[in-house]
């Protein structure tokens, strides 16, 4: 069996591959190396039936990751993953190049990542290339769930969001100094708790105001992530992610306010990734 991994900080999706080419999907919470070691990922990955009840049988495994962004990152998620698959090949790379691997179409592009966070690279079908580095959510994650959760809560603090949002987010999360503080501050994955106010915002779309924020927050990532490339305005720009996927019509305004031409914008990877491998790996796997 092959298996393919794309993981967010939220969620990782799971494509289990059998000789035949059919697949099976399923999902786990998902797998971050800079808050998660080796024994969280085990003990997830275990507790899905779906997946531990073919881990032995797996031969090859590819596995995309927010946080697998540097050797030592890598090796945590790596020995994690080979204490679940013993008899797998394992290759771990970062979920960028999974987005960069799910919209390749034979012409160099811009692939950007916009869910929990964001980040974006160049790929020319060889390399996978970033010109500015991502600097997660303290300090980068423009347009990102994240990025706007943070925008949210800080409003709804300084007491500068509209009556009816601030009402809403009140009845529905009993929100209130205290608790932001202490899950921000004090609890871990403060990132995807930021970015759990997403679905939240995406309810009241229409809102001027989340326009406003939305359209902003859009424009400082294509500005920081996306312009940054010499090439940008010649070259087609790939969107993943849930942000990129609902407010479509907005990532479109700010892209053409900038020259920017907007490929692809799909909501999860998992499709694409599965045709890469398909199409470059698949015929190597010994099963």
């Amino acid at each position: 069996m092959l298996v393919i991994a794309d993981s967010g900080s939220t969620k990782c999706d799971w494509r289990i591959v059998a000789e035949d080419k059919t697949f099976t999907d399923c999902a786990t919470m998902g797998i971050n190396p800079y808050f998660h070691d080796e024994d969280v990922i085990e003990n997830e990955l275990m507790s899905s039936e779906a997946i531990s009840s073919v881990a032995e049988d797996v031969r090859a495994l590819f596995f995309y990751g927010a946080g697998c962004s540097s050797i030592d990152l890598k090796r945590i998620a790596e020995q994690g993953l080979s204490r679940v698959f013993p008899n797998a090949e394992i290759y771990v790379d970062h979920d960028l190049v999974a987005a960069a691997f799910a919209v390749y179409d034979d012409d160099p592009c811009i692939a950007c990542i916009l869910g929990t966070g964001s980040n974006s690279c160049h790929f020319d079908g060889d390399i996978v290339r970033e010109e500015v580095p991502a600097l997660a959510f303290i300090l980068g994650d423009e347009g990102s769930g994240c990025y706007f959760g943070k925008k949210l809560l800080t409003d709804f603090l300084y007491k500068r969001l509209p009556q009816n949002i601030h009402d809403g987010l009140i009845d529905k999360f009993g929100i209130s100094h205290h608790n932001i503080v202490d899950k921000v501050y004090m609890q871990p994955h403060a990132n995807v708790y930021l970015a759990s106010f997403m679905k939240f915002i995406t309810g009241f779309k229409s809102e001027p105001y989340v326009k406003e924020m939305i359209l902003d927050g859009i424009g400082e990532f294509l500005d920081t992530h996306v312009a940054c490339y010499s090439d940008y305005n010649r070259v087609k720009t790939h969107f993943i992610g849930s942000v990129a996927y609902y407010h479509e019509d907005l990532l479109r305004e700010a892209a053409e306010m900038r020259n920017i031409e907007v490929g692809k914008i799909i909501k999860k990877p998992i499709d694409g990734l599965y045709d890469y491998h398909i199409k470059n790996y698949f015929e190597r796997i010994t099963f």
